[in-house]
């Protein structure tokens, strides 16, 4: 059976069909993979019982892969994952669920805020792929909204003064919008700020999209109370309804979404319930602002 999207987004997602993600792919498949990303910015395939050397050998034939190094608060000894996995689950290293109270889980808290995977790196993350090992019993779900079309949105006006604008972006930004404020000087050190452009240009299909995040804190040049409300009103533009999409995860779905076109966030579920989601990610091309530039 071909491989076969069906759009099931205000716009973008699509949900794909026809491809079975635990053998390699021929050459084919993954270019149609790539076109149906720049079209549809978020590809969900369903009952695919992937391990982890499955997954990591399917993120691999789609690009080079980023490091989940220095991006949580887990100590080198409490990894559950090796670094070529982001652990976005919340189990400790013997598979049990973080008490409730645990720096760690109020951490991932932020999470649940908009954002685009690594938009806090010197270089941001390209593709994000997501498997569902194990679900909850009721919410979980994860929401995208589509930034290119948020971008085409905009008046004239707010285009042209977003256009050249240059944020600043770091963990401990999105950290602070919940109240988790208490970082050692290492973790200050590791969560520095970088830059990224507030207007990014797709480098595929050329399409404008805003590059919006929780970790973005600040304006390059702007009063920050200023330049926070203003990306908090753009945010609440960007994620209206007309432009996001609620995908309710079961066990085996794998989802990938371009994080240079869309913000997402994790929504609400029990706590005390294993919820085990594990992450692969392809490195971004270049620092937004070269790239702009180029």
């Amino acid at each position: 059976m071909p491989m076969q999207i069906r759009q099931l987004g205000p716009g973008f997602v699509g949900e794909v069909s026809g491809l079975d993600l635990t053998k390699p792919l021929p050459k084919e498949d993954i270019a149609a993979i790539h076109e149906g990303m720049d079209k549809y910015a978020v590809l969900i395939f369903h009952d695919q019982p992937l391990d982890d050397a499955q997954q990591l050998a399917f993120t691999q034939s789609l690009g080079p892969i980023e490091l989940a190094i220095g991006v949580s608060l887990r100590k080198p000894e409490e990894q559950r994952l090796p670094n070529t996995f982001a652990d976005v689950s919340n189990l400790d290293k013997n598979g049990e669920p973080f008490a409730r109270d645990d720096r760690r889980r109020l951490y991932a808290l932020g999470n649940q805020l908009w954002h685009s995977d690594s938009s806090f790196k010197v270089v941001p993350a390209k593709y994000s792929l997501l498997h569902a090992r194990k679900v909850v019993s009721k919410g979980g779900n994860t929401e995208f909204a589509d930034m290119r079309q948020a971008y085409d949105a905009l008046d004239q006006e707010t285009k042209d003064l977003c256009e050249a604008l240059i944020c600043e972006h770091s963990q401990m930004f999105s950290r602070a919008k919940h109240g988790f404020t208490e970082f050692a000087p290492e973790e200050r050190e590791r969560f520095k700020p970088v830059l990224q452009r507030l207007v990014r240009v797709h480098p595929s299909t050329g399409r404008k999209s805003l590059y919006l995040s929780s970790h973005a804190g600040r304006i390059v040049g702007w009063p920050e109370p200023e330049a926070k409300a203003f990306l908090m009103d753009l945010t609440e533009m960007a994620t209206q309804r007309e432009f996001t999409y609620a995908h309710k995860w079961r066990v085996g779905d794998l989802v990938i979404w371009d994080n240079r076109s869309t913000m997402h966030r994790a929504r609400p579920f029990p706590h005390d319930q294993p919820r085990d989601v594990r992450r692969t990610t392809l490195m971004g091309d270049a620092p937004t602002v070269e790239q702009q530039a180029a």
